[in-house]
């Protein structure tokens, strides 16, 4: 009895002094590690990196830019069986322990003892959410014990439902998704309460091993570890049997998914991106901008859609060049076999890659990349002369066999009802711009036809000649000079031996022809190259150069000589659609803008776009304002929009009023001569459209190089360009109105759909009179015929016209400069 007692008070003793060690030795740790502890306070303000994202005006997804996936969940949001799940198998008794499960601790203590070996940890959430946030994931004692002291400080400070949401949004599942809202994004493609219990399951069993876990790397381990995870959560009576059966049979069909992009604009996100980082540094991609664009989705589309139409018809007019590729598979291949053979050529935007199956005398079958077979028609055959040159085909094919044979790739374009079309990758290339001519705000743009092939932005980095579609500014500057729309040139053969020039320059039009004595009116309609030329030779190359600055053209664009005349300069399809902007505002100069707002992850406001805005009803009045002739060029505009950024920051902004360039007669004039051209010129296809308010011009350079159009309303302007982005001729025929204006036609008939056409008021300073179309002269009384044009009030003309004074020639004549096919 004495020995027992004396052995239970050894133990009571030795039990006692281990326990006074152990609280020694804890106390001692506690006070070594607690002044190195990290401030807790930091989680409450914790910035979380969540990507980039770039949204269109009305908050469609145009692209996200960072290396993690991440979109923050609050608690509240979080559906029950997330919540369940992530308890079963990470810490069932998160909700009962004060940060630290002391079961858990002895468990992992008894584990040591008898193996050895640091197997289980057990860590918390809330000794989780330390690790994640303050720590290195080395295994120390150290480690253990400053996370077990973190976890109790972070408890006292946060409560169970913040430390739960931290380490939901934190924790990492693989495929670059982290947190539990990427995880539902990445692998099923879908918000979190969209999740099934299965899916959930599966999501919960990941942070363990994102890795071998991963459903889309291992789905087997995956599908072990999601069983376990619902077996866990049945055990503690998460769910019943019958939820549990369920989902257990459940077939997991988990894939990746990428960031659902809403609205295609790849080349606009890219100049977002830039700005962004530009401006905000490498944080740009972690801080969880959003950004807001004026991109209006609708014309966006359309634009995607015309840039493409237009560019595979041109590559369809100029002949088929073969399959992108070709291999040769056993007849019994499977379709995996074939999917596998079709992912040889790349994706291009906009078409479908197509596996050759069979071939019959007018038609083929093909398997696209997605498994589906389908039929190509004849009709979506016949079109494919062989390609020989830019000017040459071959003859038209026979038979579906002269184009295609079993094996091939290639791609094909989708058609209305079904049907399919033969295409190719283009290798012509373009792009569009459209502008918000009130403000400059930029509602669609494309680079080229597809941005995975090439990301060079054609629309604001290709410098090229803008040709005809020049021609305007000339003859504004003219009218400013004192010349009058019905002022006559001869349109006739001219010779120059310039000192500056190689060669002696014999420019002519288009058609070969000569037209005589023409009225700016008619020649600016039909782009009469010669008479172009003679009225810069008049009004003076430098004064010319000066005045087509104010449409925001820098010097170094603008040749000083008479090749001007003809366009020779050089401009991007951007710059285009700012200078044919003051003709559509009725003569204010406006910078282009595409970001309308940037928000911080919080969505508080750290930016809003404060233009300037064309408003004639604005002005000053007419003896207060300077003549437009004296207007500062727009290349002085930068100063001007960094003010308004600046009273963008600080508030509420005041409207800032854009600067007149052009005088109000001189833009009314123009715009209708303009309109003239579609009414009856060069770009007359566009009367499709069905109305009066549109007004534009063709450009096509020296041998074809480059095929423009550049065309407005009140509404919208928008500018197209066609070439090769290694300059060389598209070949015979293929001008303005013909490779250019169907683009521009096909997106304007969408981005004009719903707005009410706007006819421009005619200004004070304008009368009309009776002339002599022959002579430009004024026809005198009582004399039958002649036409009515518009004259300022102090430019009218003061001879009447007489027999002796008609010439014949070009005014009459209504030949098109730029013929269409």
């Amino acid at each position: 009895m004495t020995h027992s007692f004396r052995i239970l008070r050894l133990v009571l003793a030795s039990g006692f002094a281990l326990l006074t060690a152990g609280l020694i030795v804890a106390a001692a740790a506690y006070f070594y590690i607690a002044p190195q502890l990290p401030p807790i306070e930091r989680l409450k303000e914790v910035q979380l990196q969540v990507p980039l994202r770039v949204y269109s005006s009305d908050g469609a997804l145009m692209a996200e830019f960072g290396e993690q996936r991440r979109i923050p969940v609050r608690y509240r949001d979080l559906p029950q069986h997330v919540i369940d799940a992530f308890l079963a198998t990470e810490d069932d008794r998160f909700f009962v322990h004060p940060g630290v499960d002391y079961q858990g601790l002895v468990r992992a203590a008894v584990e040591l003892i008898r193996t050895g070996q640091k197997r289980q940890g057990g860590s918390t959430i809330t000794m989780q959410v330390a690790r994640n946030f303050f720590l290195s994931s080395e295994k120390t004692y150290l480690r253990k014990l400053t996370e077990i002291f973190l976890a109790l400080k972070i408890e006292r400070y946060l409560s169970k439902q913040e430390i739960l949401e931290l380490y939901l949004n934190k924790i990492y599942f693989g495929h670059r998704a982290y947190g539990i809202g990427a995880a539902a994004q990445v692998y099923y493609g879908v918000p979190i309460d969209h999740l099934t219990l299965a899916q959930t399951a599966m999501i919960a069993g990941l942070p363990k091993a994102p890795s071998s876990n991963n459903p889309v790397s291992n789905p087997e381990r995956a599908l072990e570890r999601r069983n376990y995870v619902l077996g866990r959560m049945r055990e503690l009576g998460f769910i019943d049997e019958e939820q549990y059966r369920a989902a257990i049979a459940e077939p997991d069909d988990a894939s990746l998914h990428t960031p659902k992009v809403d609205v295609e604009a790849p080349w606009v996100a890219e100049m977002v991106r830039a700005y962004m980082v530009d401006h905000y540094g490498e944080q740009a991609y972690s801080a969880g901008y959003q950004v807001y664009t004026t991109l209006d989705r609708g014309r966006q589309e359309a634009a995607n859609r015309a840039l493409r139409s237009a560019l595979l018809a041109y590559s369809r007019r100029h002949g088929y060049r073969g399959a992108a590729d070709h291999v040769d598979l056993p007849q019994e291949s499977d379709t995996e076999t074939r999917r596998a053979a079709i992912r040889r050529i790349p994706s291009l935007a906009g078409l479908e890659r197509a596996l050759v199956l069979s071939v019959k005398d007018k038609s083929a079958r093909l398997q696209l990349a997605d498994g589906t077979a389908v039929e190509l028609g004849w009709e979506g055959i016949s079109w494919a002369r062989p390609y020989r040159s830019v000017n040459h085909r071959g003859p038209e094919p026979k038979s579906a066999t002269e184009v295609l044979k079993a094996g091939d790739l290639v791609y094909l374009e989708a058609l209305d009802e079904g049907a399919w079309r033969l295409a190719q990758r283009p290798r012509v290339a373009g792009a569009l711009v459209s502008l918000r001519p009130r403000d400059g705000a930029l509602q669609a743009l494309v680079g080229g036809f597809d941005f995975h092939s090439s990301k060079f932005n054609r629309a604001t980095q290709a410098r090229r000649q803008p040709g005809s579609s020049f021609k305007p500014f000339i003859y504004s500057a003219a009218l400013a000079k004192g010349y009058t729309v019905a002022s006559l040139f001869n349109d006739a053969p001219v010779v120059f031996d310039d000192p500056s020039l190689e060669t002696t320059w014999r420019p002519e039009n288009y058609s070969g022809k000569f037209y005589g004595p023409t009225r700016m009116r008619v020649a600016l309609t039909h782009s009469r190259n010669l008479v172009s030329i003679r009225l810069l030779q008049a009004i003076g190359p430098r004064y010319a150069a000066r005045y087509v600055q104010r449409f925001g053209f820098k010097p170094d664009q603008i040749p000083k000589d008479l090749s001007l005349a003809l366009g020779s300069g050089s401009a991007t399809p951007m710059e285009m659609a700012r200078a044919y902007s003051v003709w559509a505002n009725t003569g204010f100069y406006v910078e282009p803008y595409y970001i309308e707002r940037i928000l911080d992850s919080s969505g508080a406001e750290l930016y809003r776009a404060n233009p300037e805005v064309a408003c004639p009803e604005c002005e000053q009045s007419a003896d207060e304002e300077k003549p437009a002739a004296e207007t500062t060029p727009a290349a002085a505009d930068t100063e001007s929009r960094a003010a308004g950024e600046d009273q963008a920051a600080q508030g509420e902004p005041e409207v800032r009023h854009a600067r007149r360039v052009v005088e109000a007669t001189n833009v009314y004039l123009m715009t209708t001569m303009m309109q003239d051209v579609i009414r009856r010129g060069t770009g007359r296809r566009a009367r499709v459209l069905g109305r009066k308010d549109l007004a534009g011009k063709t450009g096509t350079t020296n041998d074809q190089r480059d095929a423009w159009f550049c065309g407005f309303n009140g509404a919208v302007v928008t500018t197209v360009w066609v070439g090769f982005d290694r300059v060389r001729p598209l070949g015979i025929g293929e001008t303005g109105s013909r490779a250019a204006l169907p683009m521009w036609i096909d997106y304007m008939r969408v981005a004009l759909n719903g707005v009410p056409e706007t006819v421009m008021a005619q200004p004070p300073g304008l009368v009309s009179v009776r002339i002599d179309p022959g002579t430009g002269l004024r026809l005198p009384p009582g004399r039958a015929g002649g036409i009515f044009e518009l004259f300022r009030s102090d430019n009218v003309p003061q001879r009447y016209s007489e027999p002796e004074d008609r010439q014949g020639g070009g005014s009459a004549a209504s030949e098109d400069e730029e013929p269409l096919f």
